[in-house]
């Protein structure tokens, strides 16, 4: 999946399932948007420092999270604009009850997360 990071619709950046199940495992977009509900360089700099927080514990270790932060969040092209899309693909995805976090899950399951 892509989500567009800008207004223009000239930059976007991959998002996989993977993505999608390790920003659910770790509940990275709780209590992340305030309640006027903007999306802006501040809550993407709040997110940014959360998983900072993480990495330095024990999650630190998760190839998952890992990748999530050099695929997306620290992507040269994440900004606001693109947190945005990102939550709302999260949303998504989660509303259609992604028909293969099943299959998915069991495939990582094999694979520690600490």
């Amino acid at each position: 999946m892509k989500i567009q990071t800008n207004s223009s619709g000239t930059r976007s950046i991959d998002v996989s399932d993977d993505h999608l199940l390790t920003i659910e495992k770790y509940q990275l977009f709780r209590d992340l948007i305030d309640s006027n509900g903007y999306v802006d360089e501040q809550v993407l700099d709040k997110l940014k420092l959360n998983i900072r927080s993480l990495l330095e514990g024990d999650a630190g270790k998760d190839k998952t999270l890992l990748d999530l932060c050099l695929d997306v969040i620290y992507h040269p092209n994440m900004k606001a604009f693109g947190l945005q899309q990102l939550v709302l693909l999260y949303i998504n995805w989660k509303n259609q009850g992604n028909e293969n976090l099943g299959m998915t899950m069991r495939s990582i399951q094999g694979t520690p997360f600490n």
